[in-house]
């Protein structure tokens, strides 16, 4: 994903939200370095490649990623990235740059890290002699928590030991309905139903990463999947895509009941109703690519009918919510709104 630094005021305006894709390969020297390559493209076909020398130094709970980077660029890419802003167009050639870091993790406490990472990138002589540009070096520091496996040591030598989890992976069908009202008023049986009926179906895959976080018996899943907006009198069709990690604490008594929440990203092709009467009311631009929250609440049926043997299968209620985090980030276009969908699900663990 790529942050494009422009003036907070601005940004709804200009837009800039941009998500890279491409193929990579790697080639493993052993088993502290490798190397890749990768070519990338972004929506409009701006092209680059990147070519990485990458390692792993361990130091029990500290671990170091040194890296090398060349980037070669397209003209394309050079002259939107590096050359144009607000009436200012530079039209660049092709170049190559050359970046060089150190990504950081270190362990605190069960499955708690500390992430860090400092880049520092020079920039080819296309992009330099841009009128935009006035730095021939870019700099980045990150600073963020992380939750992962517990790194645990063996007796006889360091090595990390991976532990089997209970949980299963799950698939979850849902359909649900527009409202206007925001997250709180339906969360406190407040919320009031769309109008005009706007409808949502999805279908999500649960991958399981841990059984457990600082100790707690908490489901963790990673959790991607792709949702179908309904025409309707106001609205064309749109899809939907969003990947989480989702986290369920459950409840044994009387029955087998769950609380969820997740968090992740969630792209949409054609902005729907709800979101876009509320853009136009703030004269603001919607964004395709939004923050995403889930809340869910479910019981398990085979425990509900006393049936172990469908107790797998679970009955619930969540909040399909996509929101643009009150005009804080620059990657949702600095805008406040959003939508919310309740729906209903059925959830199989196999």
């Amino acid at each position: 994903m790529r942050h494009i630094d422009i003036p907070a005021d601005e940004q709804n305006a200009v837009g800039g939200d941009t998500a890279d894709y491409g193929l990579q390969m790697r080639y493993n020297f052993d088993p502290v370095w490798h190397f890749d390559s990768e070519l990338m493209t972004d929506g409009e076909d701006r092209f680059h490649a990147n070519f990485r020398l990458q390692g792993l130094l361990d130091y029990g709970d500290l671990e170091l990623r040194p890296n090398v980077t060349l980037r070669l660029k397209d003209a394309d890419f050079n002259t939107q990235y590096y050359g144009t802003y607000r009436d200012t167009v530079d039209n660049l050639g092709w170049g190559l740059d050359y970046a060089m870091g150190v990504d950081a993790r270190y362990h605190v406490t069960s499955n708690l890290y500390l992430l860090g990472s400092t880049n520092i990138r020079m920039l080819d002589n296309q992009a330099y002699h841009s009128s935009v540009i006035t730095e021939r070096f870019e700099g980045e520091v990150f600073v963020g928590v992380g939750f992962f496996n517990e790194k645990k040591k063996s007796t006889s030598k360091a090595k990390q030991v991976r532990r089997d989890i209970t949980t299963k992976p799950y698939v979850r069908v849902a359909h649900g309905w527009a409202s206007p009202s925001d997250m709180g008023d339906i969360l406190t049986f407040k919320g009031k139903r769309d109008p005009y009926n706007n409808q949502v179906s999805s279908v999500f895959y649960g991958h399981p990463l841990t059984d457990e976080l600082f100790g707690l018996p908490l489901d963790i899943y990673l959790s991607p999947g792709v949702a179908h907006h309904w025409s309707s009198e106001v609205q064309n069709g749109a899809t939907e895509f969003v990947t989480l990690i989702k986290a369920y604490y459950t409840i044994e008594w009387p029955i087998k009941m769950r609380l969820g929440v997740g968090n992740g990203l969630s792209y949409i092709d054609n902005i729907t109703y709800i979101e876009q009467q509320e853009m136009d009311k703030k004269e603001k631009r919607a964004s395709h690519l939004m923050n995403y929250i889930d809340i869910s609440y479910d019981l398990s049926i085979g425990s509900l009918i006393r049936k172990p043997e469908l107790e797998d299968l679970w009955l619930g209620y969540s909040l399909h919510h996509r929101s643009a985090i009150f005009e804080a980030s620059s990657q949702f276009g600095r805008i406040k709104g959003g939508s919310n969908y309740s729906t209903v699900y059925l959830q199989y663990h196999f």
